[in-house]
């Protein structure tokens, strides 16, 4: 263990097919190669829109092992979370909270998605994976032992949990979780309340969210020793990347863009995403119409965190994105104050006060989107958000002094997005 080279290897897995070979070194280099079948098959799942075949340069993306010291290549080191549960992690595997190998080795079989990271033996690693010097300091891989395990990126402490007969226990490694848990925050009060009611609002104005709950936090089981505020809800979201028990390949759209976690709200901007939508989706006109609708939303309910992580696209044949259903919609300003910002680059600006339908027609131009198949979607947003979400909000959990700034923030919108409430 002392020579500078030790190397451990993964296996990367998509769908049953294997991608390549993650070989992790002891300086910190991290090595994907990909495997000649995977990357010579035209028929392969989409590992990441810039391996799909139908991506310009994907061959010559493949042809050579992505190379990086550190961190993970962007692809994989989205998949791991970020924050306090990185830091519990950490902690639990006595690691730096930057060794990403380790990190995504121990977390490899309930990564987001359906790729899986298998530790395998150093016998067992292609003669092209690794040079002669590494190959006589191979080793095997850190451990995956039972324990209960999860990997969601983000920021708050969130679970991937089963949910039966009312109750939701934190999914055993290999099992696979149907519902992701946020607990209440120490920073943010009554965020799963804020959350839920942010979600339904968003559903009421057409955006198409997966099933939600609140939890009573007494039917969580087994959760880690962790600090949590005295409230009485978790906000539940049913994880889009399941179903009936197997995976549905997904990506956010750091990982589309190659950009790490920390370069979220800095690396994009929304004509990017509504481009790439555009081109590459199964439906790309009515994605761009949904995002166009949830871009719209994200003002009206004043969510300044609608960053790359929090778009999605989802691979449900395994090889063909769509968008994927929204997600971490939340009224952000009762909890920064003067926050008046888009997370992103909307056409000219990020003001949500100064925005307008002439704003969206300058961004749907700049995407090359046409604006006449735009245009219905957004006023179709706006006469339900102003004929359902006034006396929606009455009986919808959110906190009253939330419910007063967030009535404040519709009166102070753009003529063209006000809201007259009383």
């Amino acid at each position: 263990m002392t020579n500078g080279d030790t190397v451990s290897v993964l296996e990367l897995t998509l769908h049953g097919a294997t991608v390549g070979y993650l070989a992790g070194y002891r300086d910190g280099r991290s090595v994907l190669t990909f495997t000649p079948d995977f990357a010579s098959n035209g028929a392969r799942p989409t590992f990441s829109l810039v391996t799909n075949p139908a991506f310009p340069k994907a061959a010559e993306i493949m042809a050579k092992p992505w190379v990086k010291r550190q961190k993970l290549h962007p692809v994989l080191s989205n998949l791991l979370p970020e924050g306090a549960l990185r830091g519990y992690l950490a902690q639990a595997l006595k690691t730096h909270t930057d060794n990403e190998f380790e990190l995504f080795a121990y977390l490899g079989q309930d990564l987001p998605g359906a790729l899986i990271a298998t530790p395998i033996e150093p016998d067992a690693v292609p003669d092209y994976v690794l040079d002669d010097t590494a190959k006589a300091s191979a080793i095997k891989s850190p451990a995956q032992d039972k324990k209960k395990r999860f990997s969601l990126a983000g920021v708050q402490m969130k679970f991937s949990m089963r949910e039966k007969d009312g109750r939701y226990q934190i999914a055993e490694s290999g099992a696979l979780g149907d519902w992701i848990i946020k607990t209440p925050s120490t920073t943010h009060k009554h965020a799963p309340l804020n959350e839920f009611t942010a979600m339904r609002l968003a559903k009421l104005a057409g955006v198409t969210i997966p099933d939600i709950r609140l939890v009573e936090m007494d039917k969580l089981e087994q959760l880690p020793a962790i600090n949590l505020p005295n409230e009485h809800y978790a906000f539940a979201i049913r994880r889009f990347d399941r179903h009936e028990g197997n995976r549905i390949h997904m990506e956010d759209f750091a990982q589309i863009l190659v950009k790490y976690p920390l370069e979220k709200y800095r690396s994009g901007n929304y004509q990017q995403i509504g481009k790439i939508l555009y081109d590459y989706t199964e439906d790309g006109l009515g994605d761009v119409q949904q995002f166009a609708r949830r871009l719209l939303v994200n003002i009206l309910l004043a969510n300044g965190d609608a960053h790359l992580k929090n778009w999605s696209m989802l691979y449900p044949d395994t090889v063909t994105p769509i968008l994927s259903p929204a997600y971490d919609i939340v009224t952000t300003r009762v909890y920064m104050g003067d926050e008046r910002e888009f997370a992103l680059n909307l056409g000219k600006g990020k003001d949500w006060y100064q925005s307008s339908m002439a704003q969206f027609e300058y961004w749907s131009s700049k995407a090359d989107i046409p604006w006449r198949a735009i245009r219905p979607h957004l006023l179709d947003t706006m006469e339900k958000a102003r004929s359902l979400w006034a006396d929606a909000l009455k009986d919808l959990p959110m906190d009253e002094v939330h419910k007063v700034d967030l009535k404040e923030h519709w009166r102070n919108l753009h003529a063209d997005f006000r809201i007259e409430v009383p």
